[in-house]
């Protein structure tokens, strides 16, 4: 095929797809240039999961009149002039290719007035081209209505997730840009309900307090270094609050939402040591530097930012969350344990093959983590809590298969407090947290009352369980993988923690029961469950044999 230049339709279509993936895409370019414009007010309304309808208002500077059609032109821009301003980007947007992406994937109408004009200019567009031109009434701001998305991409819907998925990540991505700007209001209506509203009142913790909940907020560690270059300022969570999932690592570069493996890592490593394997902090940063110290030319969609010196930007992180958890109070140390209720008969299924192990017999604990037990051949540390986990595991699968969850009611109802995205998971999975004993019912905007849980959870943060159980519950896959996610949430919520003094009666317990599972090795996240030193290791180590 002879080199040719792409029809101007083709070129259009090939930018829409670069920039807005999906409906969320679209709203962040909006969301992006309503901050630029120096919004203090940000509405977003989504129908559909952004595929139907989205609109976003602001009360920022407006276009002008005799510019509103050359901001659907590709390239067209207010914010960069010259080679040199790629150099030292200031503003989220900057490649003049959002609104012609998105007027090419859909049908648009903008509303904008700018101070110096007499009213406001409305413009209604379809495939990029302007259909209607008027002059309306409206105060100084924007308003972006964009309708039927990808209806011309018939292979962009077809790989779109649920209206669910879509609407999760509309709420996310609405819930960063809250954190990032705290001064700016943000409000956000999917399909009818209210599911973000920010006061904008400037506090960071607030804005939290409404994305995450109020018991969060209050734990969370203030770090302002943001006088250093490069400054760092934000909230961390303590050691003692974690989560199941990164999805609760948000990094801000100069106030810009970026996904980045090296910040990540930074704030991960600041924390090694303080939590179990599988738990991640909370995290909400802004990395303030120079602007000609990070490249924000790197994807179409801005979501990826390199340092010109990585490595002072990691230090940086890293010791700003290790001095903030260093003035932090220890986690209080439980010496309580929960019993260890018998299991039921029927554990291992028909034909299933079983990796037993030895009887043991019970030694001792070692520093409150690991129970020492001596067998036939050799010397076992068992992991308390992962050898729990694997006990409760097994033992939700059993009730799960025969449709026996054992549930208790609650004496007092305990208010949850949902983050967007987890509200929208409990809309439509809800039912399995209903299937596997829990019961709750709105409270609220975001809020609901859980009532009944299943009576394997013994004791611990009944909120963060649900909080985490519909965090696992996000991530799309079979419905038997949802399943044996939620088992594993509720084992791990259940299981006896490290830290907690068994008396030798709980110890053999414990391992009388692991002694019983399929598989006594492994915890269900893969992890061992003991490590076994054999009688040859051990006179071997104490010079007995050569």
């Amino acid at each position: 095929m002879p080199i040719k230049i792409l029809a101007r339709e083709v070129i259009s279509k090939i930018a829409a797809g670069e920039v807005v993936e999906r409906p969320a895409s679209a709203v962040k370019e909006l969301v992006e240039n309503a901050l630029d414009a120096g919004t203090t007010q940000i509405a977003v309304k989504a129908q559909g999961g952004g595929i139907s309808l989205i609109r976003v208002t602001d009360n920022g500077s407006g276009i002008p009149a005799s510019d509103v059609e050359l901001a659907f032109h590709r390239y067209a821009t207010s914010k960069v002039d010259t080679l040199t301003d790629l150099e030292k980007i200031t503003t989220l947007g900057f490649r003049g290719e959002a609104l012609p992406s998105i007027a090419a994937a859909a049908e648009v109408e903008i509303l904008t007035k700018a101070d110096d004009d007499a009213a406001g200019t409305y413009l209604y567009l379809r495939s990029g081209n302007v259909v209607k031109r008027e002059k309306h009434s409206r105060p100084r701001g924007t308003t972006i209505t964009v309708h039927h998305l990808f209806r011309n991409f018939p292979a962009r819907l077809k790989f779109l997730k649920s209206v669910t998925t879509e609407n999760g990540h509309i709420a996310n991505l609405l819930s960063q840009y809250a954190l990032a700007f705290p001064e700016v209001k943000f409000n956000l209506v999917l399909d009818g309900r209210l599911t973000l509203h920010t006061p904008g009142n400037g506090s960071l913790r607030d804005v939290v307090a409404e994305v995450y909940g109020l018991e969060v907020a209050r734990q969370m560690l203030e770090i302002d270094e943001a006088d250093q270059v490069p400054g760092v300022s934000g909230l961390v969570s303590p050691a003692s609050l974690a989560r199941s999932s990164r999805g609760y690592l948000s990094f801000f570069v100069n106030r810009r939402w970026v996904r980045s493996s090296l910040l990540a890592r930074a704030a991960e490593d600041a924390y090694h040591g303080s939590l179990m394997t599988g738990k991640y902090p909370i995290v909400v940063l802004n990395i303030s530097l120079p602007p000609q110290e990070i490249d924000v030319n790197v994807h179409p969609t801005k979501t990826e930012v390199k340092f010109r010196n990585s490595q002072t930007v990691y230090t940086a992180i890293q010791k700003s969350i290790g001095k903030v958890l260093v003035k932090a109070p220890p986690p209080k140390i439980k010496t309580g344990a929960p019993s260890f209720t018998p299991p039921p008969s029927l554990w291992t299924a028909k034909g299933a093959e079983t990796t037993s192990l030895p009887i043991l017999r019970v030694v001792g604990q070692l520093a409150s983590n690991y129970i020492m037990a001596e067998g036939p051949e050799g010397l076992y540390l068992v992991d308390q809590h992962a050898a729990h986990e694997r006990v409760l595991f097994e033992k939700i699968l059993a009730q799960r298969s025969q449709h026996k969850i054992e549930t208790q009611g609650l004496l007092e109802p305990v208010n949850i407090e949902l983050s967007p995205k987890q509200e929208e998971v409990l809309k439509t999975k809800g039912e399995l947290l209903t299937e596997f004993g829990f019961n709750l019912e709105p409270f609220g905007a975001r809020s609901y009352l859980l009532r009944a849980v299943p009576t394997i959870i013994k004791e611990g943060n009944l909120a963060e369980a649900v909080r985490a159980l519909l965090d696992s519950l996000a991530a799309e896959g079979e419905p038997s993988k949802r399943e044996e996610n939620i088992a594993q949430s509720l084992a791990c919520h259940s299981a006896v923690k490290a830290g907690q003094s068994l008396n030798a009666e709980e110890m053999r317990e414990l391992i009388k029961q692991l002694e019983q599972t399929n598989q006594p090795r492994t915890c269900p996240h893969g992890r061992p469950t003991m490590i076994h030193l054999s009688s040859r290791q051990l006179e071997k180590e104490f010079g007995r044999i050569g």
